[in-house]
């Protein structure tokens, strides 16, 4: 998997990227903590909430939107 990007929707929630378009996930500011919430797709677009590519590292905290330590814990080489 390519390294994951951020793209900042607002100030709670971030898009989380592999690539340049394939959104994996969003980061969301809960209680304090980021957390890594696993988004998948299916073949006519639906969406499937904790599903995806990075399905099992769902609910995954983090300190700060940080790209490359998210990479590193989400998607490492």
């Amino acid at each position: 998997m390519p390294a994951l990007t951020l793209s900042r929707v607002n100030d709670g929630v971030y898009c989380v990227l592999a690539g340049p378009d394939l959104h994996v996930g969003n980061l969301k500011l809960i209680g304090g903590q980021w957390k890594f919430k696993a988004i998948g797709y299916g073949a006519q677009g639906e969406v499937f909430p904790g599903g995806g590519p990075l399905t099992d590292r769902h609910n995954t905290a983090f300190a700060a939107p940080d790209e490359a330590v998210i990479t590193a814990v989400l998607a490492p080489p």
